[in-house]
């Protein structure tokens, strides 16, 4: 029985490796490129810094920049480890978006409430991972296809979330709550550009813990063994006595747990939720879909994948006050054409064999 499992759960390692880490690869390549492109723009702004590359410089290396980026990323990240989680399991939930905006109207509203910036953090939570378990319910229990089902869970909140608000608080818009504040290391956050590390929201440290942990649960625990083998092979790990619907259902649960905790970090690290059109969240939880994807469904690679969207787009709200004489449209939309660029040159990423397929217990 354990060769069964242990079968299972090589082959997505193996894929993992040779994602990240094969010379060849072109996630690779795109990585040195990017390196090389870095370094090339930093020296030519050092030895012209009156022109375009020294402005790009100077942006690049400002300690706004990281600190804004650092701050862009927690709910992205964080809802692309919890994609990671269910998607490896064998579920496909494209529904983080929803789960991102229901987590932020939450964490506002229980804030709002109980006074408790950590309540509100906590009731985010818990309202991603109810909606979570209600796609769970009906994917895994019922059937739905998973597709459907995950536009479902994003139009339910897209449409709840500013409902709710307009009955509570006369408006899409809610009323300004208390924010979480920033933790700052002495002497550490004085230091030039890399002292944003040191001197950022608890939510920033929570993902850097998040990333660790959840890298560390898949490669170096049973459970996450069970989740890439309930992905590739769930037929393998039924025969070992795993039960492969317990398996999804806890994986689907906690891209709730995640995911709210990026929507409750969005929005009270800002004190208000904003429903207007797409809601304050505004795609990040599509774009946290192509980050997990791009990072190869790896931990480190979706953060890493959040970390150059993020900084792409605190660079452009940065160059918008620079008046380098480009568009501010065009400036704008440079994060997105980044990424769509980058997944033309990366091309196709490996899903789990099984991903969006149901599976009952005992089938032959």
């Amino acid at each position: 029985m354990s060769d069964a499992t242990g079968s299972a759960s090589e082959e997505p390692r193996r894929d993992e490796s040779d994602g990240l880490l094969d010379t060849h690869s072109p996630r690779k390549i795109v990585a040195w490129a990017t390196v090389g492109g870095l370094a090339v723009l930093l020296a030519a702004g050092a030895l012209f810094p009156d022109s375009l590359a020294g402005t790009l410089s100077d942006v690049i290396t400002s300690r706004n920049t990281l600190a804004s980026a650092l701050r862009l990323s927690v709910p992205i990240a964080f809802a692309a480890l919890g994609g990671i989680f269910a998607e490896k399991s064998g579920v496909i939930n494209i529904g983080l978006e929803g789960l991102l905006i229901i987590s932020a109207f939450t964490a506002v509203y229980v804030t709002d409430v109980t006074g408790g910036v950590w309540l509100g953090f906590g009731g985010g939570i818990i309202a991603s991972t109810l909606l979570a378990a209600l796609f769970a319910v009906v994917t895994i229990r019922f059937r739905a296809d998973q597709i459907i089902a995950g536009l479902a869970v994003w139009l339910i909140a897209l449409g709840l979330a500013p409902f709710a608000s307009q009955v509570i608080y006369g408006g899409p818009n809610t009323s300004t709550v208390p924010t979480i504040g920033a933790i700052s290391v002495p002497v550490l956050s004085e230091i030039p550009f890399f002292g944003a590390l040191f001197s950022a929201s608890p939510s920033v440290y929570l993902l850097f813990l998040a990333v660790a942990l959840s890298w560390y649960v898949f490669e170096r625990t049973s459970f996450g063994r069970w989740i890439r083998a309930s992905g590739e092979n769930p037929k393998a790990l039924d025969t070992a006595g795993v039960n492969v619907a317990h398996v999804r259902y806890a994986a689907v649960l906690l891209s709730g747990v995640l995911s709210g905790m990026g929507g409750a970090a969005l929005s009270l690290d800002l004190g208000q939720f904003t429903g207007n059109g797409p809601t304050m969240v505004n795609g990040k939880g599509f774009i946290a879909i192509v980050a997990y994807l791009f990072g190869n469904y790896n931990p480190i690679g979706a953060f890493l994948s959040t970390m150059l969207f993020a900084g792409l787009d605190a660079m452009q709200t940065a160059l918008q006050l620079q008046g380098i004489g480009v568009p501010r449209q065009l400036i704008r939309i440079t994060p997105f054409v980044v990424v769509i660029v980058i997944l033309a040159l990366v091309g196709r990423t490996r899903t789990p064999e099984a991903a969006g397929e149901y599976y009952e217990s005992g089938e032959e």
